[in-house]
């Protein structure tokens, strides 16, 4: 049960089945400093979290599977050639 001393957006993300796409990311020494890869991600929208993963990305209601794919296809872009590694996971 979510009171409104518990409650925070996180309850909200679950309650309401809001999509989230979650990225985490291995950075190499030979490629471009880390700084430089998450402006690029803030530029996809991208915000910093902590924990198992590096950054989320809240999606507005309506969201599919589609919509997350072609996020990941612009990740891909986005990220190509800054030599860094990227898993992503999207969940509701």
């Amino acid at each position: 049960m979510i009171t409104i001393q518990n409650f925070n957006k996180s309850n909200l993300l679950f309650y309401h089945g809001m999509m989230q796409t979650l990225i985490k990311l291995v950075f190499s020494s030979e490629g471009e400093k880390p700084s430089d890869v998450l402006d690029v991600l803030y530029g996809l929208g991208f915000e910093p979290k902590k924990g198992e993963y590096d950054m989320m990305y809240n999606w507005d209601d309506g969201a599919t599977t589609k919509d997350a794919i072609r996020l990941a296809d612009q990740i891909h872009a986005a990220l190509e050639g800054l030599d860094v590694s990227f898993s992503i996971e999207t969940m509701e």
